[in-house]
């Protein structure tokens, strides 16, 4: 299902474009997402926190440029994997694994003209973020008393702030740089014995960063 959506993402960005010929580039660099870990108590065990480590995968964002300023970008990148640690009690101790994939879709605004082979821009758009395969870890087990636990993350759907550059080596090559803040709520819940055992509302808000090199064609 996520990875339908990223092509749906994807069909529909093509779809903008009126002939073969369209202004497209494609960026592939490093891509890091570094949350900013704040969440609720969660109802029951207001000792128990969740705290998510950061991660890099490989990034690949595609460009189509309506004109010389403006420009629709999708982010897309291999799924992310994250430790979520305990905060209160459980400081210090892993409480899951997780994967998610926050693929987005982002309006520029590009400052200069294109003679310029430094050109920053701006833009803002929406994000859809996708958890899955959350594993419980062996800490949790031993606090819950039970091995028969389940780690559910909902899925988000929030903004995004974006700055960077493009830097034009040639006619075709070049190198990206951009930095988002994403907008990441999600509800998580833990099921002890499949009854729901705790709850809380995780407030990820990653910033985002990817340098890569840029093909344009």
């Amino acid at each position: 299902m996520k990875t339908q959506i990223s092509i749906a993402l994807l069909t529909s960005l093509l779809a903008l474009s009126p002939a073969a010929h369209a202004n497209f580039s494609v960026n592939v660099g490093a891509i890091n997402v570094n949350p900013d870990n704040s969440s609720s108590a969660i109802n029951e065990a207001p000792t128990l926190g969740l705290k998510g480590d950061s991660d890099t995968q490989l990034g690949i964002t595609i460009d189509y440029a309506f004109n010389d300023k403006w420009v629709l970008e999708l982010i897309a990148a291999t799924p992310f994997s994250h430790d979520v640690n305990g905060a209160g009690g459980l400081a210090g101790n892993k409480i899951a694994d997780i994967k998610q994939l926050p693929p987005s879709l982002v309006a520029q605004y590009h400052f200069l003209d294109t003679s310029y082979a430094l050109r920053p821009f701006v833009g803002v758009g929406i994000n859809y973020t996708a958890f899955f395969d959350e594993q419980p870890s062996q800490a949790l087990k031993t606090t819950l008393g039970t091995d028969d636990v389940e780690v559910k993350l909902d899925d988000s759907f929030g903004f995004v702030a974006q700055v960077g550059a493009n830097y034009k080596i040639d006619k075709n090559w070049g190198l990206h740089a951009m930095v988002s803040l994403m907008d990441i709520d999600t509800d998580a819940t833990v099921y002890a014995n499949g009854a729901k055992a705790l709850t809380s509302t995780v407030e990820l808000d990653p910033v985002v960063a990817m340098f890569g090199v840029r093909y344009s064609y």
